[in-house]
């Protein structure tokens, strides 16, 4: 039987869509939990028989789906994170742009090596979306959604294949980042979200079990922060419809960061609500929308020191 602690995840990037190069270089992604895997929708005959008996049933279009839990940290998830953006890392600043990366990841259990099939193969994957959980003296944890095109087994690497070591940076965390909204720095946070979607569907296909490239939506930059309740200025712009924006740095003990910068948001709601005797929280979603002056509607700058 396969154990967690034995499981890896790499990944290639295509230059053809669902395609893997040929000699790979594998790069290592760092991980806490992974559900990538296959799924086919069905079609079950509806024939009917005396004997009440179902006639046939029929596997239909494949479909790559699942998500990787990540502890955050510099370096490691550049290329991830630069996919899900839909832009280029420039001089340690990336903005959401419109570039769509296709990679080949590679799960490996290497408690089965030599009995069975450890690698599983996905072709077509594509990084739907990116959530980060950023709490109170804590490590900064989160996932990336992935939605890609078909799936194989293997009892042995890709021809040619090698692999890169893992990036070996300290997890962010937030004790010891910033965080500032509307240009002054809060101290009442308890917690940010943040989201970046990019609304990939899949298009099956008549004649293929493997479906065409997904479509892709709107860069959809959401989140939520929850501060603890001392006035109502907050509150008061989402009352008024108040633009306003959100930067947070995020630290390590080596001097490496990672600073998300949300020129322009509008909240969409705040609620002082009242649980119990303790300190009231207020919860405010919001929506990072297009800025004009940073040309995005989110900038992530990084810092490797």
């Amino acid at each position: 039987m396969s154990d967690g602690s034995r499981h890896g995840l790499r990944y290639i990037e295509e230059s053809v869509y669902g395609v893997t190069p040929a000699t790979p270089t594998f790069k290592p992604v760092r991980h806490t939990s992974c559900t990538l895997a296959l799924s086919k929708n069905s079609s079950q005959s509806n024939e009917l028989r005396p004997d009440r008996q179902v006639a046939d049933l029929r596997h239909g279009a494949y479909q790559v789906g699942g998500d990787v839990g990540i502890e955050l940290s510099t370096s490691s998830f550049d290329d991830l994170i630069e996919a899900v953006m839909g832009g280029t890392w420039a001089a340690n600043v990336l903005l959401a742009g419109v570039i769509r990366r296709s990679f080949t990841m590679e799960r490996y259990f290497a408690d089965i090596a030599g009995i069975d099939k450890p690698f599983h193969r996905f072709t077509g994957c594509e990084m739907n979306s990116m959530s980060l959980s950023v709490t109170p003296d804590a490590r900064v944890t989160g996932s990336f959604t992935i939605l890609g095109r078909g799936m194989s087994t293997d009892t042995a690497i890709v021809a040619g294949a090698t692999y890169d070591a893992a990036e070996t940076t300290d997890g962010l965390d937030s004790f010891t980042g910033t965080l500032t909204e509307g240009g002054s720095t809060i101290g009442v946070i308890t917690e940010i979200s943040l989201n970046v979607a990019n609304g990939l569907e899949a298009k099956p296909v008549v004649g293929s079990k493997e479906g065409a490239r997904p479509s892709i939506g709107l860069s959809l930059v959401t989140g939520q922060i929850t501060a603890h309740f001392e006035n109502s200025d907050l509150l008061d712009k989402f009352i008024n419809e108040t633009e306003t924006s959100i930067v947070f740095t995020l630290p390590d003990g080596a001097g490496n960061s990672l600073e998300f910068e949300l020129p322009r948001v509008k909240y969409s709601g705040g609620q002082p609500d009242v649980s119990g005797p303790g300190s009231i929280l207020l919860t405010m979603p919001f929506t990072a929308l297009y800025d004009a002056g940073e040309n995005t509607n989110l900038k992530i700058t990084r810092v490797n020191a």
